[in-house]
């Protein structure tokens, strides 16, 4: 049965790969074969750093700085990574948060703010989505097969007070995900969303391990009282791209630890 998640004959790009769930991603992927893995990051030393481990490790990778709010840019890596591994199979819309550079106002009520910090979400969780499937999507449907994976949070199907734009911005992510899913399927290209709860970035272990309370009083809300580890995300999206997956597409699958329940 392990060979249904072999990803021998597949070219993946992963987005916000340089740290936490990206790079767990790309790590689970080089661990299953994954014939080219673009490690893409707005920071390029991030993304160098996991390219080398997985070259190190005898995975095949490369490091790919673009910033994903943008289309050219995209594009452009894109293009980079057709020269160096041909065209992408798996895209992982992974890039997130507030973005590379977060306002510093971000956590401001939203009210008391305006569209210079509601674009720092809008940007990378919506437009990123937004943009890496166009420019993945035509050479998908030339070849008649891929797969499209965009990680999102249970903010975006539960809603989170303090974090209104961020949650609207990821439940247009899963609906555009949706629509795209329509749209594709006669292609065999197939498009889900892996919504996660508190996982262990780097931004989330800081924090909590800073405060234990805060820790203990967040895990309440969970029926496995623990944080979720990066793994168990890429546990998920690698299924979601394997062809163990073949017949899937439209779904949100969370991945929460019991933070919320769906049907």
């Amino acid at each position: 049965m392990s060979e249904l998640l072999d990803l021998g004959n597949k070219v993946a790009l992963i987005t916000g790969a340089g740290q936490g769930v990206g790079r767990q991603i790309a790590l689970h992927f080089a661990a299953h074969n994954a014939a080219g893995i673009v490690v893409n990051d707005y920071f390029l030393d991030r993304a160098e750093q996991v390219a080398q481990e997985i070259n190190a490790s005898g995975g095949k990778a490369l490091a790919a700085q673009a910033d994903v709010t943008s289309l050219a840019s995209v594009k452009a890596m894109v293009t980079k990574a057709e020269q160096a591994f041909g065209p992408i199979d798996v895209l992982v819309n992974n890039a997130g948060n507030a973005g590379a550079v977060p306002d510093p106002d971000a956590r401001k009520p939203f009210w008391e703010t305006g569209p210079e910090v509601w674009n720092s979400f809008i940007g990378v969780n919506l437009y990123g989505v937004i943009n890496g499937a166009a420019a993945c999507i035509p050479r998908m449907i030339e070849r008649k097969g891929g797969r499209i994976i965009t990680v999102i949070s249970d903010a975006g199907r539960a809603g989170e007070a303090g974090l209104e734009v961020y949650s609207g911005a990821k439940a247009g992510a899963a609906g555009f995900t949706r629509g795209i899913a329509r749209s594709l399927g006669r292609y065999q290209i197939t498009a889900n969303c892996v919504a996660i709860a508190a996982t262990m970035t780097p931004a989330i272990e800081a924090r909590l391990k800073a405060n234990p309370e805060l820790q203990k009083k967040m895990m309440e809300k969970y029926v496995i009282r623990r944080p979720g580890q990066p793994t168990d995300v890429a546990n998920m999206v690698l299924f979601l791209a394997s062809d163990a997956s073949a017949w899937i597409t439209g779904q949100t699958y969370p991945v929460n630890g019991g933070f919320s329940f769906a049907l």
